[in-house]
């Protein structure tokens, strides 16, 4: 067991370290050049989505996967061309380029026929989108994988182990502690909507944590992402809701002057049910955003202090490395605990919203 320990913080240690050299050779030039470093253009460029992944610079070539763009003007029509077309930013491409600056920075723009500004019907394959594909994909494979295993052996058969094993008793323990725990006896049927957020949010989690190609986009901290599963879960809470549920929402049992004339009770149940799933998208894309942009301003010191000589960056750079390593692992733990956190909220509002009113008890003397 020793071993296996050791041998898993070997790998996220080089993680780490990697992400580190990646992000020295990517500033390598200002660091020449004696050029102060944008740490908010740097935090912000890499946490944000783009028509472009950069993996890495070799010399001075830059490696970059050039994405699919997209777009339908209301002039011209459908346009389908590589992102590369539009690089470096501000080049004008079939009468579009990337806004530089303004309201639609880093986004796909065209000029119409007033001269104004103006984004088109965007549907562009972006480094979120082809992320999130991938990390999809992989599930999938995770997934399939360990069925084909199950599906060749009976309920007799060995225990699995492994990789197989270390799946089987993750199904498990998400099962029994969270979805039965917390929904009750109709948790057959929510079963697989909470695994499926569970292990879906935690190989995205992880995924963001490796820093080269495909992993290191954080895709649970992009809004949009968090905002569909917050509605997902939204949906299961509401409309498998029992009378109770909605009972309680629009007749609770509160004195009669807080339900009429003026309905106080009724609003406030009313606004939370768009605050829990509010609750859910917040909490998961605040704390992924955030631990990304943490790690990428610690490694940032390294460039900051390049000016203050070489003592002063030299102990710096010591300082970012093993601080940088403390929040790698940090990520590891809130990968994990934001994907059980967020599985087991919603598993604890549809709960909420199944339980069976309590019969009252008539006591006679």
């Amino acid at each position: 067991m020793k071993i296996n320990r050791i041998k898993y913080f070997g790998i996220v240690l080089c993680f780490i370290l990697m992400s580190c050299f990646s992000a020295s050779a990517e500033n390598a030039a200002p660091a020449q050049t004696k050029e102060a470093v944008n740490v908010k253009d740097l935090v912000i460029g890499h946490i944000t989505d783009s028509y472009d992944w950069d993996i890495t610079k070799v010399g001075n070539t830059k490696l970059c996967v050039y994405l699919p763009v997209i777009v339908f003007s209301h002039q011209t029509g459908w346009h389908t061309f590589l992102s590369s077309h539009l690089f470096p930013k501000g080049t004008v491409y079939e009468g579009f380029r990337i806004a530089t600056e303004g309201n639609y920075q880093g986004k796909v723009v065209e000029t119409d026929a007033s001269g104004q500004e103006v984004r088109p019907i965007d549907i562009s394959i972006t480094k979120t989108t082809l992320a999130l594909l991938i990390n999809s994909a992989l599930l999938l494979i995770i997934i399939l994988g360990t069925a084909r295993w199950h599906r060749k052996h009976t309920p007799q058969s060995e225990a699995p182990k492994g990789f197989v094993g270390l799946m089987e008793m993750a199904v498990m323990a998400i099962e029994d502690d969270v979805v039965k725990a917390c929904i009750g006896k109709d948790y057959k049927f929510y079963s697989p909507y909470i695994l499926t957020v569970f292990f879906f949010v935690l190989i995205n989690n992880l995924m963001g944590l490796i820093p080269i190609f495909p992993g290191g986009v954080s895709v649970t901290g992009n809004i949009a992402i968090t905002f569909v599963l917050a509605l997902f879960s939204m949906v299961a809470i509401n409309l498998w809701g029992n009378k109770n549920y909605w009972k309680d929402i629009f007749w609770p049992k509160v004195p009669t002057w807080l339900k009429v004339p003026v309905p106080f009770m009724p609003l406030i149940e009313l606004v939370g049910v768009f605050s829990k799933p509010f609750a859910l998208m917040i909490r998961l894309f605040a704390n992924m955003m955030g631990g990304h942009s943490a790690i990428l301003a610690l490694i940032s010191l390294v460039f900051i202090t390049v000016s203050m000589g070489p003592i002063v960056n030299g102990t710096m750079t010591v300082v970012s490395v093993l601080f940088t390593i403390f929040m790698g692992f940090i990520e590891l733990l809130v990968a994990f605990i934001q994907a059980y956190v967020f599985a087991m909220l919603s598993a604890v509002f549809i709960g909420l919203s199944r339980l069976e009113e309590a019969p009252e008890k008539n006591s006679k003397r």
